[in-house]
């Protein structure tokens, strides 16, 4: 089992998705589960947001246990395989964690398993290329 409690630093996978106004691949999607999610904003969906989002994302069935972390909470995400790092707050629920248990993503060696967050198409570009679709990264607090 992996415990993302206070999230000093732990390797998972990251993936993107939309939200919000039309953005670069994104048609006009919802808000999100927080009102607030675009596409072209600096944020990501959390699975662990309200006790709704946890069972609809079941991160507990690929053994994790995730904390509670609300809307507006800043994470700090660093693709494995490049420098940078950057802030994101939470904006929506997700990613649904129980259908990747297992998943494995990986580059120059560096791997991670399992979806823990989603990032937005303009955070994701930040420190990847969209057309990956998901990256090994660390995420913390």
């Amino acid at each position: 089992m992996t415990t993302h409690g206070s999230l000093a630093a732990t390797t998972a996978e990251a993936s993107w998705f939309c939200c919000g106004t039309a953005w670069g691949p994104c048609g006009s999607a919802g808000g999100g589960a927080c009102g607030t999610c675009k596409s072209a904003s600096m944020q990501c969906a959390w699975p662990n947001t309200s006790d709704a989002c946890f069972a609809i994302t079941r991160p507990d069935s690929c053994g994790d246990t995730l904390l509670r972390q609300t809307c507006g909470h800043t994470f700090y995400i660093k693709n494995l395989c490049r420098t940078t790092e950057i802030g994101v707050k939470i904006a929506d629920c997700g990613p649904q964690t129980d259908l990747w248990c297992g998943e494995k993503s990986c580059c120059s060696g560096s791997c991670a398993t399992d979806r823990l967050i989603d990032l937005t198409p303009a955070a994701y570009s930040k420190i990847g290329s969209l057309s990956t679709g998901i990256m090994p990264v660390q995420v913390r607090s």
